[in-house]
């Protein structure tokens, strides 16, 4: 498959070399572990008839899938963004990362939206908080992310820089078919689900600092955590989605914009690949049935029979 030349815009590779590298091993060695015991989690919630692992289990899939191509990515980089893995690997792995940002941004909200069903309508939704609901909902988010993003698959993704370097996916300026999907990304994919999210744990806080029924204690630990997944999922992705909603908008066939968005863009990048790490310690966790689970599975791995015995006066059931 032949490259696309793109000689009319030269922009400088140099900081790739040295911020992805460090950004994605660090996400790579904490992401792994992470996740995997996220997976186990999860396993464990879905056992219990939870339909909270189901999210949680497809939240982790999502990002171990896209932790996976990472070592590609550093490998990009060292290289000074020149790719020696071939236009399919190059198509493959920008997929995977397109699919993880709105996947998870879908998941995230699934599990906001389902905690608000069970604090703000405990007794109404019931159907919405079966397992097999979960199961369809999370197949249709598949459907839909995996469809939205085939484009990515059935076009030309590697092109030539003016030093002859092989790029992959990010090409300066930023072409216009690509900056009509990332509207649809900004709007549909980030904002909608953070607009929801916000709705969502503002609507809990509401119903959980006026019910005299919960603890003090109790409030203190939902609110935090309720803080904490919005801001976790503002800081990873509103930068990015800022910066390529800019881009989107004033940089196709503008060499100057590029080449003063580009810090900006991969900077921004980077940083929202640090959400791998924040989702599995977001939700699987900050509750005592996860940490149970856990520390069970470490515990397993050390072979050491002691650990899960002083766990046994945990309460593991934790649906909500």
């Amino acid at each position: 498959m032949s490259l696309n030349n793109s000689m009319d815009c030269f922009i400088k590779h140099d900081l790739d070399q040295f911020l992805f590298p460090i950004v994605y091993i660090t996400v790579i060695m904490i992401s792994i572990p992470a996740n995997s015991l996220s997976l186990y989690v999860s396993y464990k919630h879905i056992k219990r008839g939870n339909e909270l692992g189901i999210y949680l289990f497809n939240l982790s899939v999502a990002d171990l899938l896209y932790t996976l191509t990472l070592p590609l990515w550093v490998d990009y980089s060292l290289n000074h963004d020149n790719w020696k893995h071939g236009p399919h690997l190059c198509k493959l792995c920008s997929f995977l990362m397109y699919t993880n940002f709105y996947t998870s941004a879908a998941f995230l909200c699934c599990i906001s939206i389902d905690r608000y069903l069970v604090v703000v309508y405990p007794l109404r939704f019931y159907v919405l908080r079966k397992v097999k609901t979960a199961v369809y909902v999370s197949g249709l988010i598949w459907a839909i992310e995996l469809s939205g993003n085939i484009i990515i698959l059935l076009t030309e993704q590697t092109h030539n820089d003016t030093l002859s370097h092989v790029l992959c996916y990010d090409k300066f300026p930023l072409e216009e078919w690509k900056a009509t999907l990332n509207y649809g990304r900004f709007f549909i994919g980030f904002l909608l689900p953070a607009m929801l999210m916000v709705f969502c744990c503002q609507r809990i806080y509401k119903v959980i600092k006026t019910n005299i029924a919960t603890q003090d204690h109790d409030k203190i630990k939902i609110t935090k955590l309720l803080i904490s997944i919005v801001v976790a999922f503002l800081i990873c992705f509103t930068p990015y989605h800022v910066v390529m909603l800019i881009r989107s908008i004033t940089e196709p066939h503008m060499c100057e914009v590029a080449k003063r968005l580009s810090v900006p863009y991969k900077l921004t990048m980077a940083l929202s690949s640090f959400n791998c790490i924040a989702d599995p310690f977001l939700y699987s966790f900050v509750s005592e049935s996860a940490r149970t689970d856990m520390l069970t599975a470490v515990s397993f791995f050390k072979k050491n029979p002691k650990q899960p015995s002083a766990l046994n006066g945990v309460n593991a059931v934790e649906k909500g």
